[in-house]
């Protein structure tokens, strides 16, 4: 099972994978571990990735970057309109039928539309291909990085790129969550369980956003304390700040604005970025020159350090503003926190390591990969779950960072007792919680982020879920109904289960006992007179106590989560039951009809569908694409070496004919021959093979046949020598017999002969002329004489006796056997203690 975490980053992804030597980022086919994250439509295939960037300026109306800003979000919806002006100037952005966001491309020579969520499963493919390519494995499970501010519906859009890819996401982990079991899971001087925690700070300055996380770690584990974040501000900001400012100069000093020629636009973007990482090293001026930039004028500027900060102040407030909020939704100060670890490709440039250190009255550490922090997170995370690595345990408690509220009243006659907020902010992540409703008939419980959240999406809503098949008791009372609501590992809000409890007759309901919350018939919170004292061993908050019961509070973390159908947890029912009193109570589940945003399988299957399809074409355009080239290389290579080094292998005459079938061959390639099948071109090279290749074979035999002669000539001088030694008695070969020397002899007479007229017709030969005997042929011969004659020719001799010694006197050997007595006499204990002790050495 391969082990693959993914930083899906906005600009650039980076694959982490685990291996038995550790945790490591892995290299893309250009031998670079950074694999921007473009996609670029063409009239035969795709490009992602490197290639996809570089074909930025050339096929600028078909490449984009930056889908992932728009993912699971209306066209409407303000983010996305910025997302039109900062990162799609150059493409067609627009609304479908549900008002969903779409991207016009030209794709195989027509116009389609794509979903981001499309565009982010060309690049996970792309991811995937990558992995699999460096770990020799086809990879399905993964572990995917978000941002953390990504609300429900973004999250759901990421496991349907997902699926669509063919990759099953085992969990999607929150970036700064991410970082955090980087950082910690190696840490071996953590405090123990029983000790204050220690309170660490990150600090994620992406290309678009910024994200900052208050974490407590103790020894084997970590609690996410809060999050704060700035989904509007990054290094493209600031990035944006010196393109403005050099629009304006050039308007100035050239009378050329670059804001209307996308491509012009697109140039000066990429160089004032080189320029930005350029002034984060270097305190004067740096100059920017970019040649034939517009109406074939070459432009020239400049900025250093000090204009750039000035320019970015208000930027830098705000990043001051999130990095305070960080530490007072934490309830920390500064002195509490032990260390600041900053990441991101933004976090280079030194304002923001001095407004970090402003903040936390600290100098900001360093000591994680601020590139590739995140996806070695992702790739622990993905080893924690996996049965085939054994890895330190460390558990992990993230946060949700936007409340949650769940109705049970039509939007139109909500009020304040219709609702309750299950999951208020940075509640612990994954959770569980039991709702009770007594009900007569089917509900509707509609999911949604509380008002003014701070949610950065205009779409509160989560979704709704109806509770089917709920009918009255035998009596005509409204009947009890148990439903289990969860923010899941991924972050995702979900209603589990849903059972309704039905009494027997002559059942007692006085035990009855009362789940985290009831709902009555009218839709009213039923107060609770038994409240425990405590709530997961600490003192409960009023909303904690609302929501409380006799014993029965069950919002426990995953590992803890239980699901309790009879009601019968609780404290009271701990002492001895009266069996007249004794309840009887059927569970029936129920089903749940959820209407969320995201895709139905039918549509998953359509787009998966798709999908394959173009990987499909991918691969035959590629297939093609290497077989022209291999025809083009062939041409270039052998026209180069026919007046060079195969000059003396090939007549003049054939040579000049030759010649100008290569030439008719580069002709035909750039002009009939530029877009033909993958079979043409493979034809192409045979009929050129027919002509080049005898030409190719001489040139190879000619350096390997003198080799192949001094072989042969070797070995059958050293038979020779054997053969004369025997005949002259030497006594290292007067063991063998004549009947093995003949079938020596008579074998090396054959093969000599062979031999010596092959190498009178070899003599004969012209350069240009094709060898009568080929070197492979020669060494064939060479091995069938030494397989026989090397055996006869290396026979051991046989091992002679060694002489019988006369017979000592009588005395000695009388004493020799008393000796010898001696020992057979020793006591069988004895004598089997010795190989026992033998063994045990062994």
């Amino acid at each position: 099972m391969s082990v693959v975490g993914i930083d899906l980053g906005t600009y650039s992804c980076y694959i982490g994978v685990a291996r038995a030597g550790g945790i490591e980022t892995i290299a893309n086919e250009y031998s670079d571990r950074c694999t921007p994250s473009y996609v670029s439509l063409g009239d035969k295939s795709r490009v992602i990735g490197v290639a996809a960037k570089q074909q930025a300026v050339t096929n600028f109306k078909n490449t984009i970057c930056g889908f992932k800003r728009v993912l699971g979000r209306k066209f409407d919806d303000p983010v996305v309109q910025t997302e039109i002006q900062k990162s799609f100037k150059p493409n067609s952005v627009a609304k479908d039928s549900k008002g969903d966001v779409t991207f016009q491309m030209n794709y195989l020579g027509e116009n389609q539309e794509f979903s981001a969520t499309q565009m982010t499963s060309m690049l996970l493919n792309k991811l995937k291909f990558t992995a699999e390519a460096n770990l020799k494995t086809k990879v399905v499970d993964v572990v995917v990085s978000v941002p953390a501010f990504y609300t429900d519906i973004e999250r759901r859009a990421l496991l349907d790129a997902c699926q669509m890819s063919g990759l099953n996401c085992l969990r999607i982990l929150n970036d700064t969550t991410a970082v955090a079991l980087a950082y910690g899971i190696y840490k071996t001087d953590l405090p123990a369980e029983t000790e204050k925690p220690r309170n660490i700070v990150f600090v994620d300055f992406g290309h678009s956003s910024l994200q900052v996380s208050a974490c407590a770690f103790n020894k084997g584990k970590l609690k996410v304390l809060a999050t704060a974040f700035d989904n509007q501000l990054g290094g493209r900001d600031l990035d944006e700040l010196i393109v403005n400012y050099m629009c304006e100069e050039f308007k100035k000093h050239y009378k050329i604005d670059p804001k209307t020629k996308a491509k012009a636009y697109i140039r000066l973007a990429q160089e004032c970025e080189k320029l930005k990482k350029l002034m984060s090293a270097n305190v004067q001026p740096i100059p920017l020159n970019i040649e034939c930039f517009m109406e074939d004028k070459d432009v020239h500027s400049s900025m250093d350090r000090a204009q750039f900060e000035e320019l970015a102040a208000p930027l830098f407030q705000r990043l001051e503003d999130t990095l305070q909020a960080v530490l007072d939704s934490a309830k920390l100060k500064p002195s509490d926190v032990a260390a600041v670890e900053i990441i991101g490709g933004s976090s280079r440039v030194p304002a923001f390591k001095s407004i970090v250190q402003k903040v936390f009255s600290k100098e900001p550490s360093t000591t994680l990969n601020a590139d590739e922090a995140v996806a070695r997170g992702c790739a622990l995370m993905c080893a924690i779950l996996s049965p085939t690595f054994r890895v330190r345990d460390f558990n992990i408690t993230d946060t949700q960072p936007f409340p949650i509220t769940l109705y049970w009243q039509p939007q139109g006659q909500m009020d304040e007792d219709s609702s309750l907020e299950v999951f208020p902010r940075f509640h612990a992540v994954p959770f569980s919680k039991m709702l009770t409703f007594f009900r007569k008939e089917p509900f509707i419980l509609t999911a949604s982020y509380s008002p003014n959240s701070g949610v950065p999406y205009p779409n509160l809503e989560i979704g709704t879920f109806k509770i089917n098949n709920v009918a009255p008791q035998a009596t005509g009372e409204s009947s009890k109904v148990k439903v289990k609501v969860r923010i899941n590992t991924h972050g995702i809000f979900t209603i589990v289960s849903a059972s309704m409890y039905e009494k027997y007759e002559g059942s007692d309901d006085t035990d009855d006992v009362k789940d985290s919350m009831e709902v009555d018939e009218d839709g009213k919170k039923k107060e609770n007179s038994s409240v425990p004292d405590t709530v997961n061993g600490e003192q409960p908050s009023p909303t904690e106590m609302d929501q409380s019961s006799s014993g029965e509070q069950q919002n426990t973390e995953d590992s803890q989560e239980t699901t309790d159908k009879t009601g019968d947890n609780s404290e009271n029912n701990k002492k001895p039951v009266n069996k007249k009193n004794k309840k009887t109570v059927k569970s029936i589940d129920l089903p749940i009809e959820s209407h969320v945003h995201q895709l139905t399988k039918e549509q998953l299957n359509l787009l998966m569908e798709k999908e394959n399809q173009m990987v499909m074409q991918d691969r035959l355009e590629k297939e093609r694409a290497d077989a022209k080239n291999a025809v083009e290389e062939y041409v270039y290579e052998m026209r180069e070496k026919l007046f060079t080094v195969y000059e003396p292998f090939i007549t003049e005459d054939d040579r000049s004919q030759f010649s100008l079938r290569l030439e008719d061959t580069e002709n035909w390639l750039y002009e009939e021959g530029e877009d033909q099948h993958k079979q043409v071109y493979i034809d192409k090279l045979m009929d050129l093979k027919k002509l080049g290749q005898p030409v190719v074979d001489r040139n190879r035999e000619a350096q390997e046949w003198p080799v192949a002669r001094d072989e042969m000539g070797s070995t059958v001088q050293q038979i020779k020598k054997f053969l004369d030694q025997w005949a002259q008695k030497d006594e290292k070969y007067d063991h063998i017999e004549k009947a093995d020397v003949d079938k020596v002899e008579k074998l090396l007479t054959e093969k000599s002969n062979w031999f010596g007229q092959r190498l009178t017709q070899m003599a004969q030969l012209k350069p240009h002329e094709n060898p009568v005997v080929l070197a492979a042929q020669v060494r064939a011969e060479k091995q069938i004489l030494e397989n026989v004659c090397h055996p006869i020719m290396n026979k051991a001799k046989p091992k002679v006796d060694p002489p019988k010694e006369e017979k000592k006197d009588k005395s000695s050997n009388k004493a020799e056997g008393d000796q010898n007595n001696s020992k057979e006499g020793s006591t069988p204990q004895q004598a089997s203690k010795e190989p026992e002790q033998e063994m045990d050495v062994d």
